[in-house]
């Protein structure tokens, strides 16, 4: 069969399976819709915690950045993976103590005020809308090469098939679809992985392959022949970083705190039993994670030779079809700058003639390895497994935000449970239509928009969740001026740096202190702990019941016992 077959099979069989969970698991109640009813086992809440944090950013376009961006991409796997562990240990046993539906759930009571719930909400959705305009492109771009339909046309479809299962199963449906996506999308990224790893080393194992040698007996080394390749080339050896010192320290601390303030990956610690459930599935998630993000070096060094050795210095007409199939999305690119017919990939702009999208390199890989159809397809069902079981997660967060932070506890409090879940859903599908536009207008590619996602959550969340565990007397002027403050200030800078909102987009030497759009969430989240502890100091103390309450959730006696919403 072609691949065009074997990707409509997988896909077709992929997307019943979540309508069916969807359609078994539906929604009954806010707190099924909330948090699946809050009774979710470890083991299942861990593997919907991967699929939910292994976006299309993980899946399609990290290892497309580590691949051309070499020693430097290993920011992102520093930050996600560092980010991950800090949140599991830190804050989420603490958080499900707590207790509550939703992060600014959390802030409104936390910090005893409405407005600070409108603030946490505000962030919430400006953190989940900009996340998930990621994983709509991610959508669009495997729907656009391998069903053959252009990007637009992906984006939408993608838009239906969450929006039916988000919309009815809610919190519940979501959480058991993400474990069918999270086996789905695992073994999309790992099978592909072994297949070439195996071709080009004779070893299986691809993170021990990507630092063995060729398997054709000249004893060269996979990174020493990448640098040499990249030298020749004009390009940086693959193994040396261009970016400073500061932006790299920069760029991982904003994912890792970023990553500790994602609500849509803190809401799944709301959704087991106890304390020491939510620990458990921390853990589990981190085991699982792992196996991906180990993996994904050892592709984008598979893949990068793969493609200097499959397009550089060779003859436009003697191209393989999967050249042709990725020109035509537009994420490919050749023009014959000497006509003289001959690719030159090169690191001179003015004589390099191939362009690449960095969120092609790990669906074109199997391609480009001329692995079989099966696996091609297989690789494209798990982009969108992964696109779609992240979507889903902001796409709650979003509802959550609405219905119960805005509408149910300040706008109307009195309205029934009935009422409230038919406004989730509601605000559920009026998030799904604006995360379509964002995925047919994107700010950039996946992983540099889900970057700026991951700055905005830690210039606005992150202090206020870790002061509002761990410093009682923090109060709610200070929460307040420090969220304001640090989001402002990062919208700010993605507006003037990256987006071009204010003008033309200045050159890197005009970046503040060095650091790029994707490292600022640092600075802002500084900028946010000065400011709440300055205006702290200069205003009254919280009552007494709230420094109780802290008090309360950070003693680990009676850990292991349920906690009632």
């Amino acid at each position: 069969m072609s691949v065009q077959t074997w990707t409509y099979l997988l896909v077709g069989i992929t997307f019943a399976l979540y309508i069916g969970i969807a359609i078994w698991s539906r929604a009954g109640s806010t707190k099924e819709f909330y948090v699946a009813g809050g009774g979710v086992s470890p083991w299942a809440n861990g593997m919907a915690t991967a699929a939910d944090w292994m976006s299309a950013a993980s899946f399609i376009s990290m290892a497309g950045i580590i691949a051309f961006a070499g020693y430097d991409g290993s920011v992102y796997l520093m930050g996600w993976t560092g980010g991950y562990v800090l949140l599991a240990l830190l804050l989420a046993p603490y958080l499900r103590k707590f207790g509550k539906f939703t992060v600014p759930d959390f802030i409104g009571d936390r910090y005893y005020s409405n407005t600070a719930r409108m603030v946490a909400v505000f962030c919430a959705l400006i953190v989940s809308f900009t996340y998930v305009a990621g994983q709509m492109r991610g959508v669009g771009v495997v729907f656009s090469r391998f069903l053959q339909v252009d990007i637009n046309t992906g984006v939408i479809i993608g838009m239906v098939i969450v929006l039916f299962y988000a919309v009815l199963g809610g919190m519940k449906g979501i959480t058991y679809t993400q474990v069918a996506q999270y086996c789905v999308l695992i073994f999309a990224f790992m099978v592909p992985a072994i297949f070439i790893s195996f071709q080009m080393t004779g070893n299986p194992i691809p993170q021990l392959g990507m630092g063995a040698t060729f398997n054709d007996g000249s004893g060269t080394f996979l990174l020493d022949r990448l640098n040499g390749l990249s030298t020749e080339l004009g390009f940086d050896e693959y193994t040396d970083g261009s970016k400073s010192v500061i932006d790299v320290f920069a760029i991982t601390l904003a994912l890792m705190v970023g990553t500790a303030g994602l609500p849509h990956v803190i809401v799944r610690f709301f959704t087991v039993k106890r304390v020491k459930d939510a620990r458990k599935s921390a853990g589990i998630a981190l085991l699982l994670i792992a196996i991906l993000y180990t993996t994904a070096p050892a592709i984008s060094v598979f893949s990068k030779i793969n493609l200097i050795d499959t397009v550089s210095n060779r003859t436009y007409s003697e191209m393989p079809l999967w050249f042709k199939n990725w020109e035509d999305t537009g994420l490919l690119g050749f023009d014959d700058k000497n006509q003289d017919g001959i690719i030159q990939y090169l690191a001179d702009p003015n004589l390099n003639e191939l362009t690449v999208d960095n969120d092609i390199m790990v669906l074109a890989n199997p391609e480009i390895a001329n692995l079989p159809a099966w696996v091609i397809a297989l690789v494209a069902a798990g982009g969108l497994a992964a696109a779609l079981s992240t979507a889903a997660g902001l796409l709650l967060v979003i509802s959550a935000s609405v219905s119960h932070d805005l509408i149910k506890k300040i706008l109307m409090p009195n309205i029934s449970e009935k009422g409230e879940l038919w406004t989730a859903r509601a605000a559920a599908t009026m998030a799904v239509v604006v995360a379509g536009y964002f995925g047919i207008n994107p700010p950039g590619f996946v992983a540099a928009v889900v970057a700026l996602a991951f700055g905005l959550a830690a210039a606005s969340f992150f202090p206020a969740i870790v002061l509002g565990i761990f410093y009682k007397k923090m109060n709610k002027e200070g929460a307040i001026g420090g969220m304001v403050v640090g989001i402002g200030l990062m919208l700010f800078y993605m507006a003037k740096f990256k987006l071009g909102w204010l003008g033309e987009i200045p050159d890197k030497s005009e970046w503040w202190f060095g650091i790029s759009p994707e490292g600022f969430g640092t600075v802002a989240m500084i900028v946010n702990f000065i400011v709440a502890l300055t205006i702290n100091r200069f205003t009254p103390e919280p009552p007494t019941r709230v420094q109780e309450i802290v008090e309360h959730i950070r003693i680990p006696s009676g850990a292991g016992d349920p906690v009632d919403h």
